[in-house]
């Protein structure tokens, strides 16, 4: 838990995260929400991208001991993944959510052997499609994935479910209940905004924020 109130009050301070229950967000989905992540910013901050590094290392050495590869997620979790990678002196690789159309054509970039035992590292889980999808080009090329860490979760039901049904293990390092019990806690929104907030998780696809 510490961790992840330590991680909200790090993403809210650069802005990674805002909240905004007031004047929602519009998602490329259409979506209205009172959410923003864009964990990238992370990466321009050295205080936080080594925090995010640390803490990812300190979680796949303690759920994913046997880890032999890690995979990056493009392009959200390039960076990270082989910041993660480099500390624990391990293979790296990332998997595109396209194939290029020129050279080889492979989705996944860089040396990776069938039987190997990958953890994938994502910046973002929101519905758990495109993050899935990733697990399946691993499974493609015969690894092992022993699970995915990410650094934030809406915690959506719809990818919870996703996640079990597919068998990945999906652990995080922040989510939105963590954020928003911070949020409160801090002072950063009121009461009446929490209960807004709290509402659009329940129903992402019609909520209005009314």
């Amino acid at each position: 838990m510490e961790t992840a109130h330590l991680l909200a009050e790090h993403l809210l301070r650069i802005k990674a995260i805002q909240l905004k229950p007031n004047e929602p967000f519009t998602w490329a989905s259409g979506w209205k929400s009172p959410i923003y992540c864009d964990n990238r910013k992370t990466l321009s901050h050295h205080d936080v991208r080594n925090f995010i590094k640390d803490a990812f290392v300190d979680l796949i050495k303690s759920q994913f001991p046997d880890v032999q590869v890690i995979a990056g997620v493009a392009t959200g979790a390039i960076a990270q993944g082989a910041l993660v990678a480099n500390e624990m002196e391990l293979p790296f690789v990332y998997v595109r959510s396209e194939a290029k159309d020129h050279g080889t054509k492979r989705l996944v970039e860089g040396e990776i052997s069938a039987g190997q035992k990958v953890v994938v590292v994502e910046d973002l889980i929101s519905t758990g499609k495109s993050s899935l999808q990733v697990v399946n080009e691993l499974r493609k090329e015969n690894c092992e994935v022993l699970g995915m860490v990410a650094i934030f979760s809406y915690q959506f039901p719809k990818a919870e479910s996703a996640f079990a049904e597919v068998g990945c293990k999906l652990v995080t390092l922040g989510n939105y209940e963590s954020l928003l019990q911070h949020a409160i806690q801090t002072g950063y929104i009121t009461t009446e905004q929490e209960k807004l907030l709290a509402s659009w998780k329940n129903s992402p696809d019609t909520w209005t924020g009314k």
